[in-house]
């Protein structure tokens, strides 16, 4: 049985092929059971178009076999195979076919004619056309011409290409069903939170190829003895009783040295990396997610496909410039367990600052040829592109706050952003605002909710052209389903507030201050 959201995601992503043309991507946070999503929408398919062929594709061993084992649980009888020389099959000439890109990327032959494919971890899907998935879908899409391609990933940017709908990408939309904020409000996922932390790894003298710290010179200068005994020893001293800790480090050597200055002071801890064999690394994670082991360090393995939901503490002592990795460093820790009520992330490395809380991360930015069009910034309350020297949205007047001094340090709770606000909600209104300053048409929602309590506005900017309109667009479909209301074939914005008016509101909603304006987070019917 799906959650509500899972099914919205899946309803989202048939009305969006039915009436585009190319190639969607569902942005799901980590922890949302995007597995789940997947074998639902492959059985859906297969069954209600025989003859379907479904290719699901992504790029580990642990992930290919997550998929697969959901798609068995959904459907015991699932006519499907696996594909990965990892995982020691090669199965081909099913309906369903799940496989590693290694494996695959150069069997369209033997693969032939494909429907439908679908990638988990889409964003490491190359911009340019080039790579082992573009290779292969170009051939496929040669047998197929009318092959359709869905991505599925919880950071939807690459470093140094901006979005992954950024042109030349594959992806021509995000789909973005749920946020963190409303899964954790559902008790789907464990919030997170952070300590301040005084020891601080420098990345002076550090170059970047790529956009990205060179691996090399990034673990020579954070892996000091001195700066190593300094986390480890604030690590215990902040732990207090949390039982499973999970260390992100620069580096091999790293990671090895903070494992041994943890074992130094009593703590059970193991290192897991990529040189580790196979039979070993399985034998740790096992002990680790059974209690065995109390500190797990790594070096680039445990960011994608490892689910330990007993973590309670993270470690971030590896500085980097990819707010994907970032989120899925963070991520590990969002899953819901009895031994928790959050999870501690310790950032000694400056990521948070750098990429922004996980539920408002700063998508990187696309390296430009210089010839492009002048930066903007967006209205953080209508998501109007606004001119990087307005302090006042011209669409709706929201004040931009003044730039404020970056802090060296991470305070509690910034990792989950501004503190949220919730509301039992008594009534809804509904009705047609204009700019005054640029005559576009917008719904104002209000909130009402106790007689004390001040009304909280939102605005809806279904009518603005580019992002804005279609991240509103989205939204607005979302809550009149959840309100109960059909709009289809609603001719104008006046028309539209009258029956969202006559419409079930929500019982709550959780929403933070911006400026003089609100932002609503989560609205729960």
């Amino acid at each position: 049985m799906l959650r509500d959201y899972q099914q919205r995601a899946i309803d989202q992503l048939y009305a969006w092929l039915s009436s585009n043309q190319g190639n969607p991507c569902l942005v799901l946070p980590t922890g949302a059971g995007k597995s789940h999503i997947v074998a639902a929408l492959c059985k859906n398919a297969v069954q209600s178009w025989p003859g379907t062929r479904i290719l699901m594709l992504t790029h580990v061993k642990e992930l290919i076999e997550q998929n697969a084992e959901k798609m068995r649980l959904h459907w015991p009888n699932a006519p499907m195979g696996i594909y990965s020389a990892s995982i020691g099959k090669r199965q081909l000439g099913e309906p369903i076919t799940f496989a590693g890109i290694q494996s695959i990327a150069k069997k369209s032959h033997l693969i032939g004619h494909i429907d439908l494919i679908i990638i988990d971890e889409c964003h490491l899907v190359n911009h340019n056309d080039e790579g082992g998935y573009r290779k292969l879908i170009n051939a496929l899409q040669a047998i197929n011409p009318e092959l359709r391609v869905v991505g599925l990933t919880a950071t939807p940017f690459r470093l140094g290409h901006g979005l992954i709908t950024d042109k030349p990408a594959i992806f021509d939309a995000l789909i973005e069903p749920v946020t963190i904020n409303e899964l954790i409000y559902h008790g789907y996922l464990c919030p997170l939170k952070s300590k301040l932390t005084h020891a601080q790894l420098s990345v002076e003298g550090v170059h970047k190829r790529g956009g990205e710290y060179i691996e090399s010179e990034l673990q020579k200068a954070v892996d000091i003895e001195e700066t190593n005994i300094a986390v480890v020893d604030e690590v215990i001293k902040l732990a207090e009783n949390r039982t499973s800790w999970l260390f992100f480090c620069s580096g091999v050597e790293h990671a090895r040295h903070i494992a041994e200055a943890l074992r130094f002071r009593g703590i059970t801890a193991e290192v897991v990396t990529g040189e580790t064999p196979k039979a070993e690394r399985a034998s740790i994670l096992r002990d680790f997610k059974d209690g065995k082991i109390r500190a797990l360090t790594n070096a680039n393995v445990l960011t994608t496909g490892f689910d330990a939901p007993s973590i309670d503490l993270i470690a971030m002592l590896r500085p980097t410039m990819s707010p994907g990795l970032y989120v899925q460093m963070a991520g590990r820790g969002l899953r819901v367990s009895d031994n928790k009520d959050h999870c501690l992330v310790l950032d000694f490395a400056g990521v948070v600052q750098t990429h922004g809380p996980i539920t408002g991360v700063n998508a990187p930015e696309a390296q430009g040829s210089g010839n492009g069009e002048a930066p903007v910034k967006v209205c953080d309350n209508c998501h109007e592109l606004c001119h990087p020297t307005v302090k006042q949205c011209p669409v709706c007047g929201w004040e931009f706050p003044a730039p404020k001094p970056k802090s060296l340090m991470l305070h509690n709770d910034d990792i989950m952003g501004n503190e949220l606000q919730e509301m039992e909600v008594s009534g809804w209104s509904w009705k047609r605002h204009t700019s005054q300053k640029s005559g576009k048409d917008m719904c104002l929602i209000t909130y009402y909710g106790a007689l004390s309590e001040p009304p909280v506005k939102e605005y809806l900017t279904i009518a603005h052209e580019g992002y804005a309109g279609k991240k509103a667009m989205q939204l607005l479909v979302s809550m009149a389903e959840n309100a109960k209301t059909f709009i289809a074939g609603v001719r104008n914005i006046d028309q539209l507030c009258d029956i969202m008016n006559e419409a079930l509101y929500p019982k709550a909603i959780q929403y933070r201050k911006n400026g003089k304006f609100f932002e609503v987070i989560n609205r729960a019917w």
